[in-house]
Parts: structure tokens; C-alpha cells; sequence
């Protein structure tokens, strides 16, 4: 543990800073590194070596750091999330995230339907296994894509507000619908890790109605409760109690999801929407990104990586395949994106430029990759797959904005 922290950590961090000067999100160097660490490379060139840096009984302490750092990087996704920016789009909001969410599902479910036979783990019904592929391919990276707006100064325009405002309802919608298939997953007991604290005797009825009591009652019940109380006391709050009790709030928030049978990161997700935007609530949550994304986040990256194996898809022969992941990936969120832009009356370059935004996916879909790939619903060969679909599709958002503006300029 003591060689592998640093050594993922400073990785992650010297990787993310090569990448940023190169006009790339550090999301993608993270990335890359949690795959070069793994059965791709440092475990094909140096089998030894890897198993030294990596071995098999240091990983579980690894996972739960990784976790416990993906955990807070969700409340701040959710606390990140302006429904304010909903306000005053109308039309183009509407049908910009409503076709970059709908068409991507439903293509994503005619390529889950083709791959179910050759892809799904055995014991997964077609079902649970065509909507979580669908949903993986629906998804936007909400906090990636807010980086990759302030980088390129877009976030106080027109498109960059509205790409906002689309990836946040989108996203929603994408989180609600995966939690139905951790519910579906788990009700009928598939995977190795479906039954094991997902809540699933409840069955999918009853995770459904307790889902949405979670819900309703952190919207309309902790919500301005936690809003009462941040008024009052947060001024004079000390930082150090704040961030003692924002730690235990999103915790018991992703406890109570991942009891109730949807996973906890849901929790956490919706505890950071519900919890007001007040002073003393943001220094709390600056702290911790300080600490959780630089240092556990990558921990995270590298779990996902030693499950990424390249030579899976290539000596398999399932390349073919991969493509075509890819392929439906662009055309679903680019291609349904930028047509309902342009359909909403955005100049063509911005509903371009729209479509491209829409399409990055960031550390948002490697979530819900191991998500589906903890639950058994998608075997390791598919897994390798859409974590390519996620770097290369986020890795050309930042490039092609650039040469759009460029030309605009």
C-alpha cells in the first residue's frame, strides 16, 4: 500500500498535467494511466513488476479508497449541479437533452440486442443487460465537461450554458435509469456482487417505491431543512466541523440508496444536489476535492484499469465490435445532439460544437462501467470496450470545440 498510493498518485498527477498542456481534460491522463498500469501494458511487458506494484491482496484496500474518493467526487458532481440553468432555455434545453438522451438508449438498445448472445455474462437476462448498455451509452460527464467549457471560455455563453443545462437533465435521467438496472440486477440475483448489500430482497417494485421516497424526502424534507440549518448556524460553523458533517451526511445518503437496493453512489449524488450552495458548504466541499480527487479518485482509475485488458478485444477478434461501440456511441450524443440543436434554431457551427460537448463521457461512464461490471450484468471483454469509447470519445471533445471556435474566430 505504501508503494502503491504514491506511485498511482504521482502517475495520475504528472500524466494529468502532460495532458492538460496538450489541451486534454486530466480526466483522460487518469485514464490512461489506470490502463498502462494494468493487464494492457505494465502487465503484458512486465508481468512481474506489475504483480509486485499491484498484488492481489492490496487491491481490496485500494478499491475501498478508490471508493471512498468516488463517493465524495459524486456529491460534487451533485453539488455542482445548477437546476437554475434549466431556467429561461426552454425549447433547445427541451430538445437537445431530451434527444441526446432518448436517441443513444435506443440505438444503444438494437447494439445490446445484437451483442446480448456474444457479450453478456452467463445467468444475466437480455433485459438488465440491453438497459444498462443503453444507459452507458446515454451518458454526458457533467463535471468533465464543465472543466473542458472553462478551458475553452465558453461557460458564460449561450451553447455553453445550454450544454450545461442538457447534460444535467440528461445525466438525471441517466443516473435514475441506472439505478433501475442495479434494482432489476439485484432482484433476480445476478452477478456475483448483485446480491451482496444491494438491497435486493426488496425486489424491483419495492426499490423502486423506496427510491423514490428517498427522493421526495431529501428533496422536500432535507432539502430546506439543511438549508434552515446552514442559514443559522453557518456562519459560525468552523470549516473543520463542516466538512466532519458534510462527510457524514453524504455517507449516510449513499448508505441509505445502496440499502434500499440502488447503489450507494446515488446517495451521495443526490445529498450534493439537495445541500444549499452557502459559503460555508462550499469551503467544506473544497477541502475535500483537495484531498479526495487527487489523491483517491486515481486509486479508482487504476481499479477500473486492471480490469481494462486490451488484448481481449484485439486477440479475441472482437475489434469489429468495439467499432461499433463506438460508432453508435458518436452518432447517438453527437449526431442527436447537434440535429436537435440545429432543429432548435442554433447557428450550425454551435450545434456542432453542442453535439461534440454532449458526446464526452469522462470519468462519469468509467462509474457506470464498474457499476455494471461490480454487479456481473457486463463480462470484462465488454468492459474494455466502452472504457475506450469513453477516453477516445472524451479525448477528441476538447480538440474539435477548439477548431470550431478557432474557425469562428
Amino acid at each position: 500500500m505504501l508503494v502503491a498510493v504514491p506511485v498511482v498518485v504521482l502517475a495520475c498527477g504528472g500524466v494529468g498535467a502532460v495532458v492538460r498542456r496538450l489541451g486534454q481534460p486530466a480526466v483522460v491522463g487518469e485514464i490512461l494511466v489506470g490502463i498502462a498500469l494494468g493487464p494492457s501494458l505494465l502487465g503484458w511487458l512486465w508481468p512481474e513488476g506489475s504483480r509486485w506494484l499491484l498484488p492481489g491482496e492490496v487491491l481490496p484496500y485500494l478499491g475501498v479508497l478508490g471508493n471512498l474518493g468516488l463517493l465524495v467526487f459524486m456529491f460534487l458532481v451533485g453539488l455542482e449541479l445548477d437546476l437554475g440553468l434549466l431556467r429561461g432555455r426552454g425549447p433547445a434545453v427541451v430538445a437537445i437533452s431530451q434527444a441526446s438522451l432518448w436517441v443513444p438508449l435506443g440505438l444503444g438498445t438494437l447494439l445490446a440486442l445484437a451483442m446480448y448472445t456474444s457479450f453478456a455474462p452467463e445467468g444475466v437476462g437480455r433485459p438488465v443487460f440491453v438497459l444498462f448498455v443503453a444507459v452507458a451509452l446515454s451518458v454526458t460527464a457533467f463535471p468533465v465537461l464543465a472543466r473542458i467549457l472553462a478551458d475553452q471560455g465558453l461557460q458564460g455563453t449561450p451553447v455553453g450554458a445550454v450544454a450545461m443545462a442538457c447534460a444535467a437533465v440528461a445525466d438525471v435521467v441517466a443516473w435514475c435509469l441506472l439505478a433501475v438496472v442495479v434494482a432489476m440486477a439485484g432482484a433476480a440475483g445476478e452477478g456475483a456482487g448483485a446480491g451482496a448489500g444491494t438491497g435486493s430482497g426488496w425486489g424491483v417494485a419495492g426499490t423502486a417505491v423506496l427510491a423514490g421516497v428517498f427522493l421526495a424526502g431529501m428533496w422536500w424534507g432535507a432539502r430546506p431543512l439543511l438549508g434552515r440549518a446552514v442559514e443559522r448556524w453557518g456562519g459560525s460553523c468552523p470549516e473543520r466541523g463542516a466538512v466532519v458533517g458534510v462527510c457524514s451526511g453524504l455517507c449516510l445518503a449513499a448508505y441509505t440508496t445502496q440499502v434500499v437496493g440502488v447503489h450507494a453512489l446515488f446517495g451521495a449524488f443526490v445529498f450534493g444536489a439537495v445541500l444549499p450552495r452557502a459559503g460555508v458548504v462550499e469551503a467544506a466541499a473544497e477541502r475535500m476535492r483537495e484531498f479526495a480527487v487527487p489523491v483517491l479518485l486515481p486509486l479508482f482509475f487504476v481499479g477500473s484499469g486492471l480490469r481494462t485488458d486490451v488484448g481481449l478485444v484485439v486477440s479475441g477478434g472482437a475489434w469489429w465490435w468495439a467499432l461499433a461501440v463506438l460508432v453508435v456511441a458518436v452518432a447517438g450524443k453527437w449526431g442527436a445532439g447537434a440535429g436537435a440543436a440545429r432543429w432548435a434554431g442554433m447557428p450550425g457551427r454551435d450545434a456542432v460544437m453542442l453535439g461534440a460537448l454532449m458526446n464526452c463521457r469522462g470519468v462519469t461512464e468509467l462509474v457506470v462501467l464498474n457499476v455494471g461490471l461490480g454487479l456481473g450484468v457486463i463480462g470484462g471483454e465488454l468492459f474494455t470496450m466502452l472504457v475506450l469509447m469513453a477516453l477516445v470519445t472524451t479525448g477528441v471533445t476538447g480538440p474539435v470545440v477548439r477548431r470550431l471556435r478557432g474557425r469562428e474566430g
